[in-house]
């Protein structure tokens, strides 16, 4: 019986020993270091657009689909693009040959997501004259403590019916590029001035030429 005894203290012993060396090694591993969080979608105030170029080419397939997720807020529900040299609706029911690349993404809801680009090259004395007239546009006002959106350019928020719509025009080089946001009215002024400057910023990173 004592030589069981014993045999038995040894084998607990050992048991213990073997478990208290697994904890320790275990403890001596490094915990997992969780995945990097993305970093936010770039606004218009955190860009300096004042420097940027961008192409007089079609862009549309290259704006990220979480950008214009983030700017429809939902779903998309249709797609319109068209390119320079093609017959297209160009304002409301005028249909004319475009000379511009210009693509829209909308919501069930009514929301449109919107850019466009000149094919022909723009001058700065043209992009004061295109400027100018923008801001005569009925039912639009300047878009107070608006960024820059290249040089010259001009920011608006425009009423129509039911629906509120914030722009961006401005020369990138000899580029005229705009990007507009319109959604249903109810939306309120602050969240859509936000999306919109999201919405804005991935249309002109998206318009710029790689290096």
């Amino acid at each position: 019986m004592r030589a069981l005894r014993t045999l038995l203290i040894a084998l607990v012993a050992t048991v213990v020993a073997v478990t208290v060396g697994v904890l320790v090694v275990g403890g001596d591993e490094p915990a997992p270091v969780p995945p990097a969080a993305a970093p936010p979608p770039a606004t218009l105030s955190s860009l300096d657009t004042t420097e940027l170029l961008v192409a007089r080419t079609d862009f549309c397939t290259t704006v990220p689909e979480d950008a214009v997720a983030d700017a429809v807020a939902g779903p998309v529900d249709e797609v319109v693009a068209y390119g320079n040299g093609r017959r297209a609706r160009i304002v409301g029911s005028l249909r004319d040959v475009a000379h511009e690349f210009s693509c829209a993404w909308s919501a069930a809801d009514g929301t449109v997501a919107r850019a466009w680009v000149f094919a022909p090259p723009v001058t700065s004395e043209r992009a004061t004259a295109l400027a100018g007239s923008a801001r005569r546009d009925a039912g639009c006002e300047p878009l107070a403590g608006a960024p820059s959106y290249g040089v010259p350019s001009v920011a608006l928020e425009c009423t129509e019916g039911g629906s509120r719509r914030q722009s961006f025009r401005g020369l990138f080089g000899d580029a005229w590029l705009t990007c507009q946001l319109t959604a249903p009215a109810a939306v309120p002024a602050a969240e859509l001035t936000e999306r919109t400057s999201r919405w804005c910023a991935a249309v002109v990173q998206s318009a710029a030429p790689l290096d």
